[in-house]
């Protein structure tokens, strides 16, 4: 099994033998180059707190890791354990993944395979 570590400046490496290897190649000053994620449009809307002005961070583009996963609206909503509106909100842009749900998606868009596996071996709380 493969083990992805999310780095704090927005990486993601794999470890293998104590040691940490990029997935993707990155320069310096831009945001890690990964299939699946999209720059985005720096905004001014109050519906996405996580922008600070200047700022023009990656977001996953969320529609697209769903329709590869082939998961309609509901399903991918389910695996991730959010509402599907959540879901229809970052698909039309009216809120933008903060956070956990952004690094969960970031994941995603690297090995969707071994996130689904893993969210659904989760033990259920009683």
């Amino acid at each position: 099994m493969q083990r992805l570590r999310l780095k704090a400046d927005g990486r993601i490496v794999e470890l293998r033998d104590g040691q940490e290897f990029p997935l993707a190649p990155t320069m310096p000053g831009l945001a890690p180059a990964m299939p699946g994620l999209a720059p985005a449009m720096p905004t001014a809307s109050p519906t996405a707190p996580d922008v600070t002005p200047g700022e023009t961070p990656a977001l996953p583009a969320v529609r697209d890791l769903r329709r590869r996963a082939q998961l309609t609206q509901l399903e991918f909503a389910a695996r991730l354990g959010v509402p599907v509106e959540t879901i229809r909100n970052w698909e039309q842009g009216k809120r933008a993944p903060r956070g956990p749900a952004r690094a969960l998606l970031a994941v995603i868009a690297h090995s969707p395979e071994t996130v689904f596996e893993a969210l659904a071996t989760e033990p259920s709380s009683a």
